[in-house]
């Protein structure tokens, strides 16, 4: 008797656990996608590969740049510059799926 209620008790510690750790998980994989600060910093529009705003869901607003190379830079939306980049990108990607130059004309080096 005294073994059945262990096992029922490391059962329902375990299930405890493992369904307290789900939350967790799934704010680590949103914040992921999130900025954690801006960057002032301009990028030349052939190394652009694609711009988006940054989710709903996240604290810090911004628009993430993803260069030639993959690499993701969070930039401030507030400027006039990246208005203008957020823009622009849109126009050159309509009714295309890939950007049109001077977007991702510049090669990633090796």
């Amino acid at each position: 008797m005294k073994t059945l209620v262990t096992l029922m008790l490391l059962t329902l510690i375990c299930f405890l656990r493992y369904s307290s750790t789900a939350p967790v998980a799934a704010q680590a994989l949103f914040k992921q996608q999130c900025c954690q600060n801006c960057n002032a910093t301009m990028i030349p529009r052939g190394r652009v590969r694609h711009v988006e705003s940054s989710p709903s869901h996240c604290t810090v607003k911004a628009v993430i740049v993803t260069s030639v190379c993959g690499k993701k830079i969070c930039i401030d939306p507030n400027t006039k510059w990246t208005q203008k980049l957020l823009s622009d990108f849109k126009m050159s990607m309509a009714n295309k799926t890939s950007p049109s130059p001077p977007f991702n004309v510049i090669k990633c080096p090796v």
